[in-house]
């Protein structure tokens, strides 16, 4: 998730389980250790941009990777601090905040390497966009108001708040999942697998999508607190036809395209918008659109060198007002995507 989440979930933590810490030391030590695990961004490489999706949210998302992370959060704290707080000190809270990362993480559609090295499945539950205000502001409140007024009470208010709507995501996600079955069925399709995944900074409307032949279908479901659900029928792409995509490709283009194929969780399509580009299939800024959030240059992938990644995030006013009709439940006459 966002960094102001992974931080108030962190302090949340360290605030409700490291009793003998100051609540104050517990905040900004806690949210360190929310926040550290994503240094692994840092991890790329200028000749190869696949490098950093490789490793993102990989082993120090990890839970083997908590007692290390907690012991280097302590040791930062401890330099930021100039020695006023030991290591020893800070482990714990340290350890509490870094510990709520990767699983805040899998929480979201993106994919967290959870289990890692013991399996290289990218675990996503799906019950909370990567942007949710509805978690994050109480949340953060919570952890302030918990500091100044010196009450852990408030800090694990303010936690069970966060653990309330992640379990209510899972709720809705479930609510989604059965509309869309029944929307599904009534399509007169069977699909094997199907997905759906909360859009950004809510938990009403979902991006649904599924595989029926060579085609990916992609719809919007809207299931409000309360009310009736609504579906907003979509578009569909073709299945990327591998063979036909990499004969006579070149080795390391194939093998990179390898790399994005297991990021995206086997969900390529050739992206309708940028010629050349392989792209995601999973995310899209309308929900029941299928212009990829990014994708590969593999039809224009020059010689001898990596893969190009690119993210496509230009959004017009068009494609913000779908979104928000959506959101809000009201009727749209047709699925014409937009950027």
């Amino acid at each position: 998730m966002d960094p102001v989440s992974q931080a108030a979930i962190g302090a949340a933590a360290a605030q409700s389980g490291a009793r003998k810490t100051p609540l104050r030391t517990a905040l900004w030590v806690g949210a360190l250790g929310g926040m550290l695990p994503d240094l692994d961004v840092l991890i790329r490489s200028a000749d190869d941009p696949l490098l950093s999706l490789d490793y993102h949210r990989h082993f120090t998302h990890a839970l083997v990777s908590i007692p290390l992370g907690g012991w280097l959060t302590a040791a930062v704290g401890r330099l930021l601090s100039r020695g006023k707080h030991s290591i020893r000190s800070l482990y714990l809270p340290a350890t509490l905040g870094w510990a709520t990362h990767g699983l805040l993480d899998a929480c979201t559609s993106y994919g967290t390497f959870l289990l890692w090295p013991f399996s290289d499945v990218r675990v996503a539950w799906h019950n909370i966009g990567i942007i949710d205000p509805l978690l994050t502001l109480p949340l953060l409140a919570g952890v302030v108001i918990a500091a100044k007024m010196r009450n852990r009470l408030v800090a694990r208010a303010a936690l069970f708040w966060a653990i309330g709507i992640l379990l209510f995501g899972v709720v809705q996600r479930e609510r989604a999942e059965a509309v869309y079955r029944d929307f599904v069925t009534a399509r007169g399709h069977d699909p094997e697998v199907l997905e759906v995944k909360p859009s950004i900074g809510n938990n009403i409307l979902f991006r649904a999508f599924y595989a029926q032949g060579d085609q990916y279908w992609a719809d919007a479901v809207r299931v409000p607190w309360w009310g009736e659900s609504r579906i907003y029928a979509g578009e569909q792409v073709a299945i990327l036809n591998w063979e036909e995509t990499t004969a006579g490709a070149e080795r390391l283009h194939v093998n990179d395209l390898k790399r994005f194929n297991h990021f995206s969780n086997g969900y390529l399509i050739e992206d309708p918008y940028n010629p050349g580009f392989i792209g995601d299939f999973r995310y899209a800024m309308l929900p029941n659109t299928v212009a990829p959030l990014w994708g590969v240059n593999f039809g224009n992938a020059e010689p001898g060198r990596h893969l190009e990644f690119k993210r496509f995030r230009r959004v017009s006013p068009e494609t913000r007002g779908r979104f928000w009709d959506q959101l809000m439940g009201r009727p749209q006459v047709d699925t014409e995507s937009a950027r």
